[in-house]
Parts: structure tokens; C-alpha cells; sequence
């Protein structure tokens, strides 16, 4: 799926994404573009940091996003299991991470992830 199809729409015209998994898609997008403010505005506020400084961190090259699996545990909760991989300095890195969301006011917040190793 390209990305006009999958995640600009929610970076470039606003739009709530439908589901955590949208969600954490458009989320990696706006990574790879280096979009912070929509990462801020996604970012539930209870654990929202103040900013994320994305153009002060070493240049990471990201090269792809393996969703695992998207469980909703009811109808405002869900969690999202992924692999983003990266290259700083042409070295691969992954990450690994189950991250948690919240629904709140017809939108869908990330609110925090427990890196797996």
C-alpha cells in the first residue's frame, strides 16, 4: 500500500486514524518524514513528553515496519506488536515494541510501549 493510501492522509489532512494499527502505521511514517508535531499530537497527553527533538538524534535511515499483531481489548483499548528496522551510520538496528492505545473522543492516542529485546 503506498503511502497516500495507508498514512498521509492522517499526517497531511488531519484525519483521526481508524483503528491502533493505523495509527502506529501513520506513527512510523511521520518517523521516517521526521513529522514531530504529528507524533506529539498522537501521543496520548498523560504520557506525552514535552518534545522529541527528532532532528537532534544521530540520522537513522528507516527501512521498514512488520506489524505482528493488533489486539483490541475492548473498544477504546488496543495494542499493537511491531518490528521497525533502521540504519545509523549503515548499521541495522530494530526495534521491537508491544505498544498500548486509548480511544478518546472518537481518536486513537499511543500512550506507552514495553520494548521487547
Amino acid at each position: 500500500m503506498d503511502y497516500g493510501q495507508c498514512c498521509g492522509r492522517y499526517l497531511e489532512q488531519g484525519l483521526g486514524a481508524p483503528t491502533a494499527e493505523a495509527l502506529m502505521r501513520s506513527r512510523y511514517s511521520a518517523y521516517v518524514l521526521g513529522h514531530e508535531a504529528y507524533l506529539l499530537q498522537t501521543w496520548h497527553p498523560s504520557t506525552r513528553p514535552t518534545a522529541l527533538n527528532l532532528n537532534a538524534d544521530v540520522a537513522s535511515k528507516w527501512i521498514g515496519l512488520d506489524i505482528k499483531r493488533h489486539d483490541l481489548q475492548d473498544s477504546s483499548h488496543a495494542t499493537v506488536e511491531f518490528v521497525a528496522r533502521y540504519k545509523i551510520n549503515g548499521r541495522a538496528h530494530r526495534m521491537h515494541e508491544v505498544s498500548r492505545f486509548v480511544k478518546e473522543n472518537d481518536r486513537w492516542f499511543y500512550v506507552d510501549g514495553d520494548v521487547k529485546s
